[in-house]
């Protein structure tokens, strides 16, 4: 039997809420990141944030994609995510 695979979506506020989405990422759950809060109130910590979960991502073997304006989308390494030729950065 296959091993369950959860998705989480979540809203980051702030800076603390990457703790628990890099203890996410080790866990393998696929996450569908909101950040369109926290672009609102600190755009350069929101760079920060984007920056360290693209890290923390690739650390796991992870893949890392924006989705849309508000959102980022990261899955476990054994689910692909198809890309134009851009990169998240």
């Amino acid at each position: 039997m296959a091993e369950t695979i959860y998705l989480k979506a979540m809203t980051v506020r702030d800076h603390t809420d990457i703790d628990m989405i890099k203890k996410d990422i080790k866990m393998g759950m696929i996450l569908i990141v909101r950040v369109g809060p926290m672009a609102q109130k600190d755009l350069e910590g929101l760079r920060k944030l984007v920056d360290e979960l693209y890290a923390a991502a690739r650390t796991e073997g992870a893949d890392i994609a924006r989705l849309g304006e508000e959102r980022i989308l990261v899955t476990p390494a054994a689910v692909q995510i198809w890309k134009p030729q851009y990169d998240l950065k």
